[in-house]
């Protein structure tokens, strides 16, 4: 039982560390590739999230048929048996898959109706969200020193994310009705951000299913509401240029940081939990920033940015200090 305990721990740390890899990889990738001067069409987002969730789901196909000593045979019985044959146990994944489509539409909605500023610290409060559910929905107790450590991680990310440049005269003429709209908007995000990744926690932690096939099951629905995506916001751009316009090695090196960002997630929720994963994210954002400050020379911290960059880092070291003890109680 030890060793199995040791394991998870190293799996939790290793999975949290791939996780601050990604993600900031991910984040200067994506701010490169859409900087770039190219000629002809840019590549649609809404296309790549698609093509992200396909090859989430093929990287899975390829784990579960691994795990079942690479017989094709076994790996088609897996997937009737898991999948087909249980058609409640996928339709569970519809919903955190459903609410993380209507978040994406959401945020867009609230990065038309807000400045960036508002929106960046107000975005921090699924810091809060995740915790609260987590309480409610799994019993998790946090203790009064963890509590204080996600006020600051909040507090500390929203500093991070403070925009530099003042706003632009557009940004200036938002209307105080559209800001409501915004702050709506950014709310709901916040509560459903926080409910879809503590429920796929709930799921994931609860059944006998492996993480692989929950993942199937969610990228199906990922990319069927993908689908409607692209055909909502770029249908008539697809019909000129079609669905892989303006890739180059670049997209598909975005693309492929998306898909696996989908494994390490699911890893991250398995071994670790929701609110770790926050803190992870958090770190990366930090270290995205500075190495977009040395390498792609697109920003200048702030003193701004650093007070809030040891607000989270010492929130890191606050939530990981209280919660040892509680992890380990004394064996007699």
């Amino acid at each position: 039982d030890q060793s199995d305990n040791s394991m998870t721990l190293k799996l939790k740390y290793l999975s949290l560390g791939i996780l601050v890899f990604q993600t900031t990889s991910l984040v200067l990738t994506m701010r490169y590739s859409r900087t770039l001067n190219e000629e002809g069409p840019r590549y649609l987002a809404s296309s790549a999230v698609v093509v992200a969730e396909v090859m989430k789901i093929a990287a899975c196909i390829l784990l579960v048929f691994k795990a079942n000593g690479c017989s094709f045979g076994a790996l088609r019985r897996v997937l009737q048996d898991e999948i087909l044959h249980k058609p409640m146990e996928t339709l569970k994944l519809a919903i955190p898959s459903g609410i993380y489509t209507l978040q994406n539409n959401l945020l867009y909605v609230a990065l038309s109706n807000l400045d960036a500023a508002t929106y960046q610290v107000t975005y921090q409060l699924k810091i809060l969200t995740t915790a609260l559910f987590s309480v409610s929905m799994l019993g998790k107790k946090l203790s009064l020193y963890q509590w204080l450590s996600l006020l600051v991680l909040m507090v500390g990310v929203a500093f991070v994310q403070w925009p530099t440049d003042p706003p632009t005269k557009a940004q200036k003429d938002l209307t105080a009705g559209s800001q409501v709209v915004g702050l709506m908007a950014v709310l709901v995000a916040c509560f459903s951000s926080g409910f879809a990744g503590v429920y796929f926690e709930k799921i994931l932690k609860e059944t006998k299913q492996s993480v692989w096939i929950r993942n199937i099951q969610l990228g199906l629905f990922g990319a069927v509401f993908g689908l409607m995506g692209v055909y909502v916001y770029d249908g008539e751009r697809v019909r000129e240029h079609g669905l892989f316009q303006g890739y180059n090695m670049l997209t598909w090196v975005v693309v492929s940081l998306q898909a696996l960002g989908g494994l390490v997630i699911a890893a991250v929720i398995k071994y670790a939990d929701n609110i770790l994963k926050g803190f992870a994210t958090s770190l990366s954002i930090i270290l995205s920033t500075l190495i977009s400050y040395f390498w792609l020379q697109d920003f200048v911290p702030t003193s701004v940015f650093f007070f809030g960059a040891v607000l989270v880092i010492a929130a890191t070291f606050l939530y990981g200090y209280e919660g040892k003890p509680m992890a380990n109680p004394v064996k007699a």
